[in-house]
């Protein structure tokens, strides 16, 4: 089978590293150049365009900011669509609109093209080891077709419904990871401003009820003032934007979700917006007037 990738950045690139591990021949294409040639010199086959790409291989995956950039790949000039054929399938694993998916997928069933939307959970440390979580909506049929591929860039993958389920299951994920971030958030800045070392409190509440996998992948990056991105706010925004959104459209109320958004937003005012997601903390930490850091 021969892979398409389109889409180099923080998570496309290892995941593309990960398929070429997993003995797929791969064609790759993406608006940098250098990372292009780094997938070369591993293997790859450098396109052009969408549409060059498409024409040769089997299967397509993109893995793009947001809708609009998905959209254009795949509709627009030189795109997927202009080398549409029956038996083709293209593999969206971007975090995009669950309305555009299903836009998508009915442009591409007009040339006979198959079309599953599979956004991933994780981050950049996941998509480096392959334990990414995949949440793909589509025909099962298709779903059972690729399963192999898209395990060889994760953990777990699971179908959850129709075309468009994917990223519905996917913005209920970011909905409980941004909650989950502003919970830590205060509950360390509380303790930090009450003079209790976070990183006891930390140690104390991650076994219990209180424990999760993102408060242990987050409590120690904001304690060690670590906010290089492994998932950028502005990314988490647009996230949060899409889910509220669908949430409007279905009649489902988000309350927590938007007063995260607002933080986020402030955030983005402040300049830090291509932070990590990590550094919600430091908006509870400019309330308070405190840090959360270990104690050397």
């Amino acid at each position: 089978m021969k892979v398409g990738f389109i889409g180099l950045g923080i998570m496309g690139k290892p995941m593309s590293k990960n398929l070429i591990k997993a003995g797929y021949s791969l064609v790759v294409n993406d608006v940098n150049g250098a990372t292009v040639a780094e997938l070369a010199a591993l293997g790859a086959e450098a396109a052009g365009n969408a549409r060059e790409l498409t024409e040769k291989v089997d299967v397509v995956i993109t893995m793009l900011p947001n809708s609009p950039h998905v959209k254009q790949v795949v509709l627009g000039p030189n795109g997927v669509i202009e080398a549409a054929r029956p038996g083709l399938a293209l593999i969206d694993m971007s975090s995009i609109a669950p309305l555009v998916s299903r836009e998508l997928s009915l442009r591409l069933a007009e040339k006979g093209m198959d079309m599953l939307d599979a956004p991933v959970s994780g981050g950049e440390p996941k998509a480096i080891d392959g334990t990414l979580s995949v949440m793909v909506g589509g025909k099962k049929e298709v779903f059972e077709r690729y399963y192999d591929l898209m395990k060889a860039m994760a953990g777990s993958v699971v179908l959850t419904g129709e075309i468009g389920a994917g990223n519905v299951t996917k913005l209920a994920n970011q909905i409980i990871v941004a909650l989950n971030i502003a919970a830590m958030s205060e509950a360390l800045v509380l303790a930090a401003k009450a003079g209790v070392e976070p990183e006891l409190v930390y140690n104390a509440i991650r076994g219990g009820l209180a424990g999760s996998t993102v408060l242990d992948a987050k409590a120690p990056l904001v304690m060690d003032r670590k906010f290089n991105p492994g998932f950028r706010i502005n990314l988490h925004i647009k996230d949060l934007n899409n889910a509220i959104e669908t949430a409007h459209e279905v009649g489902a109320p988000l309350p927590l979700t938007a007063s995260v958004m607002e933080i986020l937003q402030s955030l983005k005012v402040d300049g830090m917006g291509d932070l990590d997601h990590g550094a919600i903390a430091c908006y509870y930490e400019q309330l308070a007037k405190t840090e959360v850091r270990r104690r050397n």
